[in-house]
């Protein structure tokens, strides 16, 4: 019988971790509005696949790899703040497509959204770690042996919990897309652009303070 308990902290945990504005939430905001739901919530999955990987890495106590992960943290933040900027550089410059068009000329995009969002997610070592505190504070979801099944679970209902929460935030901003005009959508896409590239660079601009300080 499922452990209802496990599977509904899961989910929690999930919409808790993907629920805070950033620069994931920006883009898939943004490319909701540029492209339509479909291309906003696969922009979603995209997170959600990294916070499952951060998910099966401290619900089976993986502690080499988390070491790893943290060892190299400063070279995957510095690798994530380059990419926010040029995805910023893109979005400010982008100019948004008719959402009748949206189905013929962003079907072979949507790869590609995946992966931008979950390359955002995988280079902050962070939720690893926030992964790790959470799941030992919640009634012991985590234990120094969890079997195998219990982990599979629980992994499996964060990735719920993170995509009901981009499922939720594509379905609301769908639903104003129609009432924007064009030139509503480009002042979107360059607000985007500036917030997406200041995320960038406080992200480099941090790591070159820490490692002068």
């Amino acid at each position: 019988m499922p452990d209802w308990y496990l599977i509904l902290n899961g989910v929690l945990i999930g919409i808790v971790v993907a629920a805070p504005i950033g620069p994931v939430n920006l883009i898939c905001i943004r490319r909701t509005l540029a492209y339509g739901r479909t291309n906003g919530f696969v922009s979603g999955l995209g997170a959600a696949i990294g916070d499952a990987v951060f998910a099966t890495v401290a619900a089976f106590g993986l502690t080499a790899l988390s070491t790893t992960l943290v060892a190299v943290g400063d070279w995957l933040q510095a690798i994530g703040g380059f990419f926010l900027i040029g995805l910023g550089v893109h979005t400010f410059l982008h100019i948004p497509v008719d959402t009748k068009e949206v189905n013929v000329k962003t079907t072979g995009k949507l790869a590609a959204a995946v992966m931008a969002t979950f390359v955002l997610t995988i280079t902050n070592p962070a939720t690893m770690l926030g992964f790790v505190a959470i799941f030992g504070g919640v009634g012991g979801l985590v234990t120094t042996e969890p079997s195998m099944l219990t982990a599979g679970l629980l992994v499996v209902a964060v990735f719920v919990g993170s995509a009901l929460w981009w499922l939720g935030v594509t379905l609301t901003v769908g639903l104003l897309r129609d009432r924007m005009t064009d030139q509503t959508l480009i002042l979107i896409n360059r607000i985007s652009g500036v917030l997406i590239v200041s995320f960038g660079i406080f992200i480099i601009g941090r790591l070159i303070y820490m490692s002068v300080a």
